[in-house]
């Protein structure tokens, strides 16, 4: 039988995009009382240029050999990843309604076992060992598809994270990219004051990765940067996305406590009217 061909994601609009999966997390948290919705909508921006524009993947065959691999490590923000693939046309949407509910496939950290996700995550720290693994694979077969990892900043206090990043760049993995969501806020309190990174650029260039920082909801600076070739030949490429925490939703942005807090049904309608009046506008 012939294989279904691999194909670019880059079908949608991808701003359009990013809205609908901020609209389908919401609902997803606040039907199933669940938490991270700061996180989700944080990243909706960078998983919609990924799915809607950047990644080489296919709906049709989501197990394809020559697919990239995209890893969320921050696997917390699973609805944003749920909401994509199901806007995307790896999953019905009807799946959505079962968000961590008993014995759904959605389970509240993200799942192998949905069409579309490469790996489970939860614990911290795991996404970029993994993904370095999966992109020194692909290397040694010499195979062109690549690894995206997207992690949030608070698991940079994981020692593993700074050990991939070693072998990474130490085995020239310019099939590799990895994405810190940037927002500067985890669970309790501000990164600066649990665990500081700065000087984040330079120390991913003294590691010897090729450095970029862009706005994490700029789409067009978003997607130059994801598509196409390496940055620089013989280094795994790290992308620093400055982004706020709530993005999308005033009330939201920029406020720790949507870590955990999950909405009622009125800030849920009052936060639905914002992503689709931003829709209307765009």
């Amino acid at each position: 039988m012939k294989e279904t061909p691999i194909i670019a994601a880059g079908l949608h609009d991808t701003r359009s995009l990013a809205q609908r999966i901020r609209g389908q997390a919401l609902r997803m948290v606040t039907r199933a009382k669940a938490s991270h919705i700061g996180s989700a909508l944080s990243i909706a921006d960078i998983v919609a240029v990924l799915y809607g524009r950047a990644l080489r993947v296919s709906p049709a065959a989501p197990r394809h050999p020559e697919r990239d691999r995209f890893i969320l490590s921050k696997g917390h923000a699973c609805v944003a990843i749920y909401a994509a693939l199901a806007e995307t046309g790896f999953i019905d949407g009807s799946l959505l309604e079962t968000y961590g509910a008993d014995g759904s496939m959605l389970m509240a950290h993200i799942s192998h076992k949905v069409p579309g996700a490469e790996f489970s995550t939860g614990a911290l720290g795991h996404g970029l060992p993994f993904g370095t693994g999966k992109a020194m694979a692909a290397k040694l077969r010499g195979e062109s598809w690549r690894t995206v990892v997207l992690t949030s900043d608070g698991e940079w206090g994981e020692g593993s994270n700074w050990e991939a990043a070693l072998f990474a760049a130490h085995h020239g993995l310019d099939n590799l990219v990895c994405i810190i969501d940037y927002n500067k806020l985890q669970s309790l309190k501000s990164v600066d004051e649990t665990l500081r990174l700065e000087p984040l650029h330079s120390k991913f260039e003294a590691f010897g990765w090729a450095v970029r920082e862009v706005d994490g909801h700029d789409h067009e600076a978003l997607t130059k940067l994801l598509e196409g070739s390496p940055w620089e030949a013989g280094k795994p490429m790290m992308l620093i996305a400055h982004t706020i925490k709530g993005k999308g939703v005033s009330f939201m942005e920029n406020k720790v406590e949507w870590h955990y807090r999950n909405p009622t049904p009125e800030l849920l309608d009052a936060a639905l009217a914002e992503i689709e009046g931003a829709c209307g506008n765009a």
